[in-house]
C-alpha cells in the first residue's frame, strides 16, 4: 500500500466525519446540538459494522457506540429485506444502541455503482423525549417508559421518502415538538455532505483502491494498538468504586473491574458489579464497551480510532448488571454511569503503567435542567446543563481545567444565550477553587455556578460523585466531592439523594448553586514544586491552610494587592517541614 496514498485517504475520511459534525452544529435547531456539540458521525464497514472514520467533533462515546449499534441492527435490516437506496433507519432503543432516549441514532447505506459501499451514520441529543420530567433525566425513574418514547429500528426513509407516520408517532410524544423536527431535518440533510465527499475520493481512486485502503486503515491500527498493550505487564489489575446512590434508593452501587492483560489481548472483566439499579443509574452493554475503548484513547491517543483499534479487546459484562442494562431498566442515569467506567479502567491500569495512565477525572455530568412554560412566548423550553470538571493529574503535568466529561465533549451551554433564550439569570460562572485533588501534580479544578429563575419553573439535577470523590494515584489525593443546594422559598437545603433531585419546583426568585468534582491527584503531595505551591495559592486555587497542611508550604512574606493576599513561600524552611511531614506519616 503506497503510504502516500493511504495517508491522504484517511485525511478525507476522517474530514468527511468532521465536516459532517460542522454542518449538524451549524443547522441543528436545539442548543443541546448547536451550542454543547452532543453529536457525532461516522462511516462504517457495510458488512461488518466496524468504524472506519469519525468526526472529530463530535462525542467519542457515539462512535464506538455506533458501530456496536450497526452490529446489531445488521441481522434485524437484512431480516427486512436489506438496505435499499434511499433508506434512513432510526432508533433510540437504549438496550440496542446504548446511552439513553435522548440519543437518536440514524443509519443510512452509501452506493457505489449499484452496490452497498459503506454505512453512514450520526448520532444527535434531542432535547426532550416525553416522559415524566422535561429533559429525560429523571432520577426517580424506574423503568424506561417513565424516561420517554423507545423509538424501535425502523425505515424513516424509504425509497427517499419520509414515513410521516413515524414522524407525528415521535412528534406526539414530545413537549418541543417543533424542535425536533428541526433537528431531524438537520440529521438527515447531513447524510448529502457526506455522500458528496464519499463519491468525489471514488471518483479520484477508484472503489477498489478505497476498500484496500480501509482494510490497511483497520489492520494497522489493530497492530499499533496491540504493541501498546504488549508493552503492559501481564497481570490482573482490579479496582471497586461506584456511585452513592440510584435516585430511589438510597444505597451505594459497586463498579467492579479486573483488567487482565494478556500478551497483547485486554480482558475487561466486570464480574461482581452490582445492579440492576432500580433507578436510572444503568448503560447497556454496548455502552460499556465504548466507555472502555473511550478511556484506553485517552492513555494510547496516538491509535487511529477505527474498528481495528477495538480487536484487541475482549469483556465480560455480567447480563442485568448496571453496565449491561436489560428491559425494562431506566438508564437516563447513563451521562455519570459512563463516567464511571473512565474511572475505573484508569484506575485499573494506573496500577500496571502508572507513567501513562491519569487520576480519576471527576466524573460525574451532574445535568441539570430547568424547563417550564417561557413568559413572554408562551412555549414550552427545556434548558439542559452537563457540567464540566477537573481532569485527574498525570506523570507529567497538572490535570485539565474545567474540562467536558472525557467520553463526551459536550461543552456548557452559553451563559449569554442561556439568558437570552430562557427565563433565569446566572449568578456567577467560575473556576470551582480548591476543588482539585493534591499531588506531585495536582488534579484539575471543577466549575462552579449559580442559577436563579425568573419565572415558575420545574428544576432536576441528576448526578453522583459526592460519597465518593474523584480519587488520586500514586500517593495523590483525592478531589472535592460534588455540591449541590437549593434555594427555595427562602429555605437553602439539600436534596436529601445530595446530587439528585426530580421536578423541584421553583418560583421567580429561587435559585441553585451546583459544584463540579476536580480530579484526582498524581504523585506525594510532599514533591510539589514549591514554586507551583505558590502560584496555586496566589491564584486561589488551593487555600493556605492547604498549602500548609497537604503541601508543607511555609510562608516567608505576605502582602496584599488590592485587598487581596499574596504569598511568598520559603522554599528552604518548605523543604525541612515536609521532611518533618514526611516522618510523621511514617510514624502513622
Amino acid at each position: 500500500m503506497d503510504p502516500v496514498t493511504l495517508a491522504v485517504v484517511r485525511g478525507a475520511l476522517e474530514q468527511i466525519g468532521d465536516e459532517m459534525d460542522l454542518h449538524l452544529i451549524r443547522a441543528a435547531m436545539s442548543p443541546i446540538i448547536s451550542e454543547t456539540n452532543d453529536c457525532a458521525h461516522g462511516l462504517f464497514h457495510p458488512e461488518t459494522g466496524e468504524t472506519i472514520a469519525q468526526g472529530g467533533y463530535g462525542l467519542p462515546l457515539f462512535l464506538a457506540n455506533m458501530q456496536f449499534t450497526i452490529q446489531a441492527l445488521l441481522p434485524r435490516i437484512e431480516a427486512a429485506g436489506g438496505f435499499r437506496p434511499g433508506d434512513i433507519w432510526i432508533t433510540n432503543d437504549p438496550y440496542l444502541s446504548g446511552t439513553h432516549l435522548n440519543d437518536v441514532v440514524l443509519v443510512s447505506p452509501h452506493y457505489v455503482d449499484g452496490k452497498l459501499f459503506a454505512l453512514f451514520a450520526n448520532t444527535g441529543h434531542w432535547m426532550d423525549m416525553g416522559g415524566s420530567a422535561p429533559g429525560g433525566w429523571v432520577p426517580t425513574a424506574q423503568e424506561i417508559h417513565q424516561e420517554g418514547i423507545v423509538i424501535p429500528p425502523m425505515r424513516l426513509y424509504e425509497d427517499g421518502r419520509r414515513n410521516e407516520g413515524i414522524v407525528g408517532m415521535i412528534t406526539a410524544n414530545v413537549r418541543m415538538p417543533q424542535q425536533l423536527l428541526g433537528d431531524l431535518a438537520a440529521m438527515t440533510n447531513v447524510f448529502a455532505v457526506g455522500r458528496r465527499g464519499l463519491d468525489d475520493l471514488v471518483a479520484r481512486y477508484g472503489a477498489d483502491v478505497l476498500k484496500d485502503c480501509i482494510s490497511e486503515m483497520m489492520r494497522r491500527s489493530e497492530e499499533e494498538m496491540r504493541s501498546y498493550i504488549g508493552d503492559i505487564p501481564d497481570g490482573a489489575y482490579r479496582i471497586v468504586d461506584g456511585f452513592d446512590n440510584d435516585g430511589v434508593v438510597d444505597s451505594p452501587l459497586d463498579v467492579r473491574l479486573s483488567v487482565v492483560v494478556k500478551g497483547t489481548d485486554l480482558h475487561f472483566d466486570f464480574t461482581g458489579t452490582d445492579g440492576p439499579a432500580i433507578g436510572p443509574m444503568n448503560i447497556s452493554a454496548n455502552t460499556t464497551k465504548s466507555m472502555c475503548f473511550v478511556a484506553l484513547k485517552h492513555i494510547f491517543p496516538d491509535v487511529p480510532v477505527n474498528g481495528g483499534a477495538f480487536r484487541p479487546m475482549h469483556f465480560t459484562i455480567p447480563v442485568g448488571s448496571i453496565l449491561a442494562a436489560q428491559y425494562p431498566v431506566a438508564v437516563g442515569g447513563t451521562t455519570d454511569v459512563t463516567q464511571r467506567v473512565v474511572d475505573v479502567v484508569f484506575g485499573a491500569l494506573s496500577q500496571a503503567i502508572p507513567a501513562k495512565t491519569p487520576a480519576a477525572p471527576f466524573g460525574t455530568t451532574g445535568v441539570s435542567t430547568v424547563a417550564g412554560v417561557h413568559p413572554e412566548t408562551g412555549k414550552y423550553y427545556v434548558a439542559v446543563y452537563p457540567y464540566p470538571g477537573g481532569y485527574g493529574a498525570t506523570s507529567v503535568s497538572d490535570g485539565l481545567v474545567n474540562g467536558t466529561p472525557p467520553g463526551s465533549m459536550a461543552k456548557f451551554m452559553s451563559v449569554e444565550l442561556s439568558e437570552h433564550r430562557f427565563p433565569l439569570t446566572f449568578d456567577y460562572y467560575a473556576i470551582r477553587e480548591r476543588s482539585a485533588g493534591p499531588g506531585q501534580n495536582a488534579g484539575g479544578c471543577g466549575s462552579a455556578y449559580g442559577i436563579e429563575v425568573s419565572s415558575k419553573s420545574l428544576v432536576s439535577v441528576l448526578g453522583d460523585r459526592v460519597d465518593r470523590a474523584p480519587f488520586g494515584i500514586q500517593g495523590g489525593g483525592s478531589a472535592a466531592p460534588n455540591s449541590v443546594a437549593f434555594r427555595t422559598g427562602g429555605r437553602d437545603w439539600v436534596p436529601p439523594m445530595r446530587s439528585k433531585a426530580e421536578k423541584v419546583a421553583f418560583a421567580p426568585g429561587d435559585r441553585f448553586d451546583l459544584g463540579s468534582p476536580g480530579g484526582g491527584g498524581f504523585g506525594d503531595p510532599l514533591d510539589r514544586d514549591v514554586s507551583q505551591v505558590e502560584a496555586d495559592l496566589n491564584d486561589g486555587l488551593i487555600d493556605l491552610e492547604t498549602a500548609k497542611t497537604v503541601y508543607g508550604a511555609v510562608v516567608a512574606q505576605t502582602r496584599h494587592i488590592l485587598d487581596r493576599p499574596v504569598y511568598t513561600l520559603d522554599a528552604e524552611r518548605t523543604r525541612m517541614t515536609r521532611g518533618a511531614l514526611r516522618l510523621e506519616q511514617k510514624a502513622m
